[in-house]
């Protein structure tokens, strides 16, 4: 039985710094999650600062891709990682797609960046008002078909539901956003074995966020913890605030 992943999303101060670009081999784990946690009080002290993007680096960036981050996101228009994180040219793997849900093109999209470009770190970000999982809330059992697609990704969304302490309705809108999130981590981890043998052998690391969309502040939870037996699919790890 896979265990359980505990993804929880705190209140936390972030501390402006100089991010140093280079390769995601020049990275560790934990640098990548500050660069975000940098890039990010960056855009939330000055959301109008122009991203560092040059002709130059966008000329290098033909010969070869070395993100330093993998961040997994709704596709919401008003929740770009780039911009959030403050991010140039190269410097993300982005895969975008309603309410993070997974399929096996999510899936490979993430193996392909963590396994053959050796970026250090997954980030899976859900967002305040996200229209997926409000869907997904307001979606009653026996509820008219809303096409074969969209029936999909509620039915996607909806299993997270049960983790939450709150009831799943439009009052708990975060709290459901929040179990989502928690959700994903532990079906990429149990869904992947690529993933789950990076994460155990600490060349990935993993960790929730959300995004306000009206302060530009991304919360992160803290890691999630890999387990030394890697033929556990999900690990389990308890979270504490900082």
């Amino acid at each position: 039985m896979s265990k359980i992943v505990r993804t929880t999303i705190l209140t936390c101060t972030v501390f402006a710094a100089c991010a140093t670009l280079g390769r995601a081999s020049d990275e560790t784990p934990a640098s990548a999650l500050d660069r975000l946690r940098t890039g990010n009080a960056t855009f939330v002290a000055n959301a109008s600062q122009a991203l560092p993007v040059t002709a130059d680096q966008r000329q290098a960036l033909t010969k070869g891709q070395h993100p330093f981050a993998i961040v997994l996101s709704c596709a919401d228009s008003r929740v770009p990682p780039e911009v959030i994180f403050h991010t140039g040219l190269g410097e993300l793997f982005v895969v975008r797609v309603a309410g993070e849900a997974l399929d096996k093109s999510v899936l490979a999209s993430i193996e392909y960046a963590a396994e053959h470009l050796h970026v250090p770190a997954l980030v899976v970000m859900g967002h305040e008002s996200c229209g997926a999982v409000k869907a997904a809330i307001e979606t009653k059992p026996g509820a008219a078909s809303m096409g074969p697609n969209l029936d999909y990704l509620v039915k996607n969304i909806k299993p997270a539901f049960a983790r939450m302490r709150t009831a799943a309705d439009a009052e708990h809108l975060r709290d459901a956003i929040l179990a989502n999130v928690e959700q994903v981590v532990n079906d990429l981890l149990a869904r992947s074995e690529i993933l789950t043998h990076l994460h155990a052998t600490g060349k990935l690391q993993i960790a929730g966020a959300y995004y306000e969309l009206e302060s530009g502040r991304v919360r992160f939870s803290e890691p999630v913890q890999p387990t030394p037996d890697v033929s556990h699919a999900s690990p389990s790890a308890q979270h504490q605030q900082r």
